[in-house]
Order: structure tokens, then C-alpha cells, then sequence
């Protein structure tokens, strides 16, 4: 066989291979082909591009026809997985030649391979045509598989090309349906179950699963829930099977979908078909006795997250299966639903589904006559802990003991001797306990991230708490103590913390009070903040979020001569759907900019206890579809302007997608709401809004990307991520350097690294390394040669090195590389020490 050096080679190997028999070689071949094709077309759009396919057809017909089926659907098997968009196009360009001579054959064999081609892709024929196959099928006497069957009621859910209307008449008069269609794990797992049970026990199981299929509204009615009532008691104790299945939910697809060149990853998201039955047996888990148990609201939290986790080109995965999910939780009265209700509140950025958890906490605070805050300071569940932070359970004679704070589970044997994780004894004869154990271990990490979220943001609510009530549900509650005892409170404004059994001042002596609220740096003597610094240093305190050692951004200069905007973060060039994760993280609103003709408002947040609204002003950046744009045409990129401050109420901005400048629109009799001068924006506020984007800014900046020294596409951004790279620290970045310069000579290394302007410099044994304190990049001795090291996706930090506080990763990764450089003849890596050997 000739090595293809051209389009013309692939095509004689193609028709040899096709002569020859050979399929899987065959496929091969035009896998390499297609890309070949895909990069031809990236340097000549598409020129003689269909002369090309017409070549390749040709060549594959050389393949005798009782094997063209099984080279169509290896075909198809390998298309699925092919990420690049142009390469897809072409291969469904040739697939969908391949299939159609199967399409108007009469021959029921092949109608079937026409359906089972059909049944690979969410929806691919029209409603007419897919009845047509399945009708060539059934009057042969042969059922339709289940795969064509799904592919079928899918296409009826879509509704393209009326086919809503053109199967209908299909599907009455077919009997024995499957419940679901298959290709999904719970689904799959939901029609074995219920196959393997007696026929009558079956049908009962397959009448739900009918009452679910209409679960069709937003919410169901009383009349649902009454037949649902019925249908649960009929088949006995449906809890633990549905729990077990939707557990399975969002899990990887069993039957892998094709998709279209311009298609997301369709199997990401939810089959259609199911996700409304899904939605039924989702209310009916929340209607029954099933309700009551703790493992109910674990599932419901979980479907949450999962059907809301992003997929790209598809955003939130399926929000009908969340917001039912919601629904549910806000049906069951027990303490563990409002604790995933609160828990949810706290982490859930998607608007619908978190108007649906608000509005749940809201119902929840007016039935019990208290605050929302109230509310979810007493949903946080104990989680078993007893005292602060640890939980104690025994299994037979092994005993295991979580410690919250740190996440971490020690076990101790019959015998009393540590052992790594349960004994074999425990495992066998505590099974069900040991799950229940495991999955409160999960529940206390997932409930301490969004209680540390919930604090973080306490700062801005100018939230004041009497004491008593403050100390049962922060400082002694079993697990919110755990953070609650590592940070600093003002107790009738009286700095201090929780040492030695007590709260203490810095001084050591005891606290109590009247009032409690929590400290923040910018409104205390410089003093007072520098001495809490070295306390918790001093006692290894690692808070869980930047307290002590919060930036603060007071009005500058230049802000004074902008007078009502501020420039401070202007100009830099963002990656956007990362950018986008972090303001909805921080409370912000934000849409996802299109490569459209079509007006945005700036990303915004509401401060409603002190009526304003912040405003960071960004736009598209580039101009190219194909470099500067996501699939769905999203832009990669975002380009940054000012901030501002505005009246709550006041008009929204609009500008351009691609810019153009910001403006309000207001009525001919209105005029626009000016912006508020930042003298009188209070202190705390500013500084605030500033930080959350210095955070947006450290984080999603393209010059943080160790890979982009080349400057991006075209090198467009060459001089900005230098200039990022390299150049001024911003607030986050000058904290870090604080706290290394204290931390540097406590390391292993402190004969090899100091700091030096913007940069800890490492003396390794081939080379120095200068590490920006910013972007974590590296120039390297001599001139300053770039060294590129990208860090793994969940770096952390040294587990040997005491941070103070939780959540800056650049920290982490600079730590780490300054440790390995350090040591850089000890580097096994080819694609670090290549770097290093050249001169």
C-alpha cells in the first residue's frame, strides 16, 4: 500500500482497500482521508471539495455489497468520536451517500440497516421516511428493534419536519412499546430490572412508567399526584429502585450518538424521549413513602448538579429534569431536602432553576415565620458529628472517624490497630451502614463548600447576628464550626477568634458580647490586619477563604480623575465561557456572547442592601468564525473595559456584541441615569466589586496560558500576553507576594529562592528560574528564555507547605514549580527538560 502524500494517494489506496475486502482497513483509510480533506479545505475553502468526495465514493462502491453494511456503520462508529468540525462534516457528507441507496430499496433488510444507521443519531430522517422504513420492516414480520424505536420517538419530540404528525399514526397502532429508550444507563438499568420481574409485577411498573410519560406540565397536578399515589402503592415499595436508577442519571450514553459538523456533542444531553418520563418518576419519588428517606434528597440534590452541569454548544444539560428535581425536594418536609435545597441555593447559577430554589427557601422561611437567612443557617445539617467537626461511628468492633475539616476518614480495626480503609468485616456485614457513612462523608465536603460560599458572600450583606443565636448556629454548630471557629468575627466590635476552647482577642483574652459580624480588613488599622496575619500563621490556621489576607482596593489616582468609572481592569483579553463560570460563582449576571448581530448588557451585580448595581463593561473579541468563535458561535474571547457604579432601577446598558460602545436605552421623554461618582461609593462595596474582578481578570486572562507565548491565533495577542505574563502586579497578585515573602524562608528551598520585584526567583542546579507572582510563568537564565510548563488541570499545592487560606491556585502552581525547579536535574519530563537543554 503507497504512503499518501496527497488527496489523489488516499483515493487509490481507498479503491485498492475496496477491491481488496478489507473493511476495517478500509475505514481506516478514510478516517485519515476525511482529516486529510478537512485540512485541505482549512487552506482552500472547499475548492474541488465536492470533486474530491465524488472520488472517494467511487473508490468505496469498489467494496462488494454484502459488506457496504458493515463498512457504513464502522464508519459511522468512528464518526462519533471525531472532534474537529470540518472532518465531520465530510464524513457525514459521505455517510449520508453511503445510506441512501439503503433508504429507497424495498428490500426490508435493508430498511433495517437504514433504521439502525437512523438510530445512531438523535434524529436523522424525516417523519414520512422513518415510517416508510419501519413500515418495510413490519410487513415483513419482524418487530422493530428497540434502537429504531428510540430514534423514532426522539424524532416525534423534536417535532422536525412534522414529524410529530407523520409517525403518529406509526406508533398507535404499534403495541408492547418499551417504556424508555435505550442508551442510557438508567434507563437501560430501568427496563432490565423491571424484565426480570414476574409478568404481573412487571405491568404494574410499566403503568407508572405510562403515568410518567405525561408528566408533560411545568408542575403536576393534584389529579396526577392522586393517580400517582395509586400507582406507587400498587407496586409496593418503589423507593429503593427508583432512587438506584436515578442515580444513574447523566452518566456516559451506552448507545453513542453521531452528530451533524456544526452539531454540539449530543451525548451530553438527555434523550428527550425519557427526560419527560423522568421527570414523572421524579415527582412520583416525592409523593409516596419514599420521600421520607435520607437517601431521597441525596438523589434529587444530585439530578440537580447533574442535569444543570454545562455541556458545550448545550449549556445547562437538561433544566426540566432540575427544576422537577427542585420541585420534589420542595414537596418533602424533612430536614435533609431542606438541607439540599439550601446547599443548591448557594451553588446553582442557572437563573430558572434558582428562582425555583429561592422561591422553595422563601416558602420554607414564611411557613416556619422566619428570615431566608435564618432559614438556611438552620438547614445546614449536623451530618452525625458530634462536637465540632468529627463524627465517631462504630461497625462491630472497627470504629471509623471523619474529620470534617479536612476531609479525611481514619479507620481503627477490631484489634485497635490503624488500618488504610474498612476492614473486610465491615464491609461484609455493614454494608448498607458503611454506604450510609460514605455517603454522609460526601454530603459534609459538598454542604462545607457551599457554606464557605454562603460566608464569603456575607461580606456585602452587612449581615449582624445576635450573639447566642450566632454561636448554636455558627461557632458550636457541628459542622459549620468547622470554618466558622477559622475565621475572625467582631464581636461588638472587637476583633477576634476562636482559640484555646474560647473566642479570644489577639491578646488572648476571652470574648463575649452582644452583637457579632464578620471582620473585614479594609476598615481596620493596618496594625491590627498585620497582626492577625501572623496569628494564623503563627498557629497554622488555614482559613477558608481570604480574610486576613483579603486584597483591598482603595480609590486610586487615576479613579479620581475618571471621577464616575474605573480603568483599573481595562483591556485585557478574557477567555469567556471561563469568565462567564466565575461571575455566576460571584453573584454576577452574565449573558454568553454570540458572534451575532445582537445588543448584551455588561455583566452586572445587584447590591441591593446598599441600592446600587455594579457594572463591568466587556465586548466580543476578533472577528474570525473560525478562530475567535466556539462551534455555536460563541465568542472565545472577551475584551475588558470599565467598571461602574449605578442606582438600583437605573436603565440597563447595552452595547454591540462585538462593541461599539455601552448606552442605555430610555423613553423620548427620559433621560439616561448618569453613574454615580466611586467617591461615594462606600469603601467596602468598591473594594469588593473590585476584587470579584481582579478574580475574573487573574483567572480567566489568556495570559495565564503557559502554551500561548506565540500569542494566540495569527499571534494576535502576542503583546498583550507578554505584557500580562511580565509586567504589574494586580491586588491579588501583590498578596501573594506578602505572603511568599513570608513564606519563601520556611521552605526547603530557601538557599535557592527569593523574591525580586514581580518575581520569585529559583537557583536550580542547570538554570535560574524567574516565576511571575501573577501568571505563575516562567522566564528562565540566560536572556530570559521562555520556559513553558503547563500545570495539571487540579494542581494543589505541596502538601507539606502551610497556606493560610483556601481557593488561589496560581499560589499553589507557583509553589509547586519553584519546588520542582528547584531540582531541575531530577526532572524526568521530555517536554520540560527539551526546554532546558537548549542554549
Amino acid at each position: 500500500m503507497a504512503v499518501p502524500t496527497d488527496l489523489a494517494d488516499h483515493v487509490k489506496n481507498l479503491a485498492a482497500l475496496a477491491r481488496s475486502g478489507e473493511v476495517d482497513a478500509l475505514a481506516d483509510e478514510t478516517m485519515a482521508w476525511s482529516a486529510r480533506l478537512a485540512e485541505a479545505d482549512d487552506d482552500r475553502r472547499g475548492k474541488h471539495r465536492s470533486q474530491r468526495q465524488a472520488d472517494a465514493r467511487q473508490s468505496l462502491r469498489r467494496l462488494t455489497p454484502e459488506k457496504m453494511p458493515a463498512l457504513l456503520m464502522t464508519l459511522l462508529d468512528r464518526s462519533v468520536e471525531v472532534s474537529d468540525a470540518g472532518q465531520r462534516g465530510i464524513l457525514a457528507a459521505l455517510l449520508h451517500e453511503l445510506v441512501k441507496p439503503y433508504t429507497i430499496s424495498q428490500d426490508p433488510d435493508d430498511a433495517e440497516i437504514a433504521l439502525a444507521f437512523g438510530a445512531r443519531h438523535v434524529t436523522y430522517f424525516g417523519g414520512d421516511q422513518l415510517r416508510e422504513l419501519a413500515e418495510r420492516v413490519l410487513a415483513a414480520g419482524r418487530p422493530l428493534p428497540p434502537e429504531a424505536l428510540a430514534v423514532i420517538r426522539r424524532s416525534t419530540v423534536h417535532g422536525y419536519w412534522n414529524s410529530a404528525q407523520e409517525l403518529a399514526p406509526l406508533l398507535d397502532k404499534l403495541t408492547d412499546l418499551p417504556a424508555l429508550n435505550v442508551g442510557e444507563p438508567w434507563a437501560d438499568r430501568a427496563l432490565a430490572d423491571v424484565a426480570a420481574l414476574p409478568p404481573a409485577e412487571a405491568e404494574r411498573w410499566y403503568a407508572l412508567f405510562r403515568h410518567a410519560t405525561t408528566a408533560t406540565s411545568a408542575k403536576p397536578s393534584p389529579k396526577w399526584e392522586t393517580a400517582g399515589r395509586v400507582l406507587l402503592d400498587a407496586v409496593g415499595e418503589p423507593g429503593p429502585r427508583l432512587r438506584e436508577w436515578l442515580g444513574l442519571v447523566g452518566r456516559a450514553r451506552t448507545i453513542r450518538l453521531a452528530r451533524s459538523q456544526w452539531e454540539p456533542d449530543v451525548n451530553e444531553a438527555f434523550d428527550p424521549y425519557n427526560a419527560t418520563t423522568l421527570r414523572g418518576l421524579i415527582w412520583l419519588l416525592a409523593v409516596g413513602d419514599a420521600a421520607e428517606h435520607p437517601e431521597t434528597a441525596r438523589v434529587l440534590g444530585y439530578l440537580v448538579e447533574t442535569a444543570l452541569k454545562k455541556a458545550p454548544g448545550i449549556g445547562p444539560r437538561n433544566p426540566k429534569v432540575a427544576n422537577a428535581s427542585v420541585y420534589a425536594l420542595s414537596r418533602i418536609p424533612s430536614d435533609g431536602a431542606l438541607a439540599q435545597i439550601a446547599r443548591l441555593a448557594s451553588r446553582v447559577t442557572y437563573k430558572g432553576t434558582l428562582k425555583e430554589l429561592n422561591a422553595a427557601l422563601d416558602n420554607r422561611a414564611k411557613a416556619l415565620g422566619l428570615s431566608r437567612d435564618e432559614v438556611e443557617e438552620l438547614a445546614v445539617p449536623t451530618y452525625g458529628l458530634t462536637g465540632v467537626g468529627v463524627r465517631v461511628e462504630r461497625f462491630g468492633d472497627a470504629t471509623a472517624t471523619l474529620d470534617a475539616a479536612s476531609g479525611t476518614v481514619s479507620w481503627l480495626n477490631s484489634a485497635g490497630k490503624a488500618v488504610k480503609s474498612p476492614p473486610a468485616a465491615v464491609k461484609t456485614e455493614f454494608a448498607e451502614e458503611l454506604a450510609e457513612f460514605k455517603a454522609a462523608v460526601k454530603d459534609v465536603d459538598k454542604m462545607l463548600s457551599a457554606q464557605a460560599e454562603r460566608l464569603d458572600r456575607q461580606f456585602l450583606a452587612r449581615r449582624v447576628w445576635p450573639f447566642d443565636a450566632w454561636r448554636e448556629r455558627y461557632l458550636d454548630h457541628p459542622l459549620v464550626g468547622t470554618l466558622a471557629r477559622r475565621l475572625i468575627w467582631l464581636v461588638d466590635d472587637t476583633a477576634c477568634a476562636f482559640a484555646d476552647g474560647s473566642l479570644r482577642t489577639l491578646e488572648g483574652k476571652p470574648v463575649t458580647g452582644e452583637q457579632v459580624r464578620l471582620w473585614h480588613p479594609i476598615d481596620r488599622d493596618v496594625d491590627e490586619v498585620l497582626a492577625w496575619r501572623a496569628w494564623l500563621e503563627t498557629r497554622r490556621v488555614t482559613q477558608p477563604f481570604k480574610q486576613a489576607h483579603r486584597e483591598v482596593y482603595l480609590l486610586t489616582a487615576a479613579e479620581e480623575n475618571t471621577r464616575v468609572y474605573s480603568n483599573r481592569f481595562a483591556a485585557h483579553i478574557l477567555r469567556q465561557h471561563q469568565f462567564h463560570a466565575l461571575t455566576a460563582a460571584r453573584g454576577w449576571r452574565n449573558k454568553l456572547r454570540m458572534m451575532v448581530d445582537d445588543t448584551y448588557e455588561p455583566a452586572s451585580r445587584d447590591l441591593p442592601q446598599w441600592g446600587l448595581r455594579a457594572e463591568f463593561w466587556i465586548e466580543g473579541a476578533g472577528e474570525n468564525w473560525e478562530t475567535d468563535t466556539t462551534e455555536s458561535g460563541a465568542y472565545l474571547r472577551l475584551a475588558t473595559d470599565q467598571v461602574r457604579f449605578y442606582p438600583t432601577g437605573a436603565p440597563a446598558n447595552h452595547a454591540h456584541a462585538g462593541g461599539g460602545g455601552y448606552e442605555q436605552w430610555v423613553g423620548q421623554e427620559a433621560q439616561p441615569t448618569d453613574p454615580l461618582p466611586l467617591n461615594e461609593i462606600p469603601p467596602l462595596v468598591l473594594s469588593e466589586v473590585l476584587r470579584d474582578v481582579d478574580l475574573f481578570v487573574g483567572v480567566a486572562s489568556v495570559g495565564n496560558d503557559p502554551t500561548w507565548s506565540d500569542g494566540g491565533p495569527d499571534g494576535r495577542f502576542r503583546e498583550y500576553w507578554e505584557s500580562y505574563s511580565f509586567g504589574e502586579l494586580s491586588g491579588t497578585a501583590q498578596t501573594r507576594r506578602e505572603m511568599l515573602e513570608r513564606l519563601v524562608p520556611r521552605l526547603a528551598i530557601a538557599d535557592r529562592a527569593h523574591i525580586e520585584g514581580r518575581f520569585l526567583v529559583v537557583r536550580g542546579e542547570l538554570r535560574s528560574y524567574k516565576i511571575h507572582l501573577g501568571s505563575g510563568n516562567i522566564l528562565m537564565t540566560p536572556n530570559d528564555q521562555y520556559l513553558c510548563i503547563v500545570p495539571k488541570q487540579a494542581a494543589g499545592g505541596p502538601a507539606d507547605v502551610f497556606l493560610p487560606f483556601e481557593g488561589d491556585r496560581v499560589l499553589a502552581v507557583i509553589l509547586s514549580k519553584a519546588l520542582m525547579l528547584a531540582k531541575d536535574t531530577t526532572i524526568t519530563d521530555p517536554t520540560i527538560t527539551r526546554q532546558l537543554a537548549l542554549r
